[in-house]
């Protein structure tokens, strides 16, 4: 008797062993399949990074970033320069229409 108590509390030892370790594992596929799926998003980032890289030398080869920047800066020029000249011009056409409306009254 005191044999089979002997298995029975062995047997129950290994049982409880092995759902542990089938724990452990399901645990472990469960890391692994986080792992792949931020692997994944890691390739679609360098797929990314890549894509950016070549435009980049594409853009370059059109123009530096000086030239850009000298661009833009012209740009801001030409809007206050446009500014300028519509304001001037409703200045002179308001005056012209003051002077034929005042030679009117004389």
């Amino acid at each position: 008797m005191s044999d089979s108590d002997g298995w029975e509390t062995y047997s129950k030892l290994v049982l409880q062993q092995l759902e542990t370790l089938s724990g452990g594992i399901e645990g472990l596929r469960t890391e692994l399949q986080d792992l792949k799926e931020q692997l994944t998003e890691l390739k679609v980032r360098e797929d990314r990074v890549q894509e950016l890289k070549a435009w980049k030398e594409r853009v370059d080869d059109v123009a530096s970033p000086a030239q850009f920047k000298a661009a833009l800066e012209d740009i801001d020029e030409l809007k206050e320069f446009k500014t300028k000249a519509i304001t001037i011009f409703m200045v002179v056409q308001f005056l012209m229409a003051s002077a034929l409306a005042f030679s009117n009254v004389l």
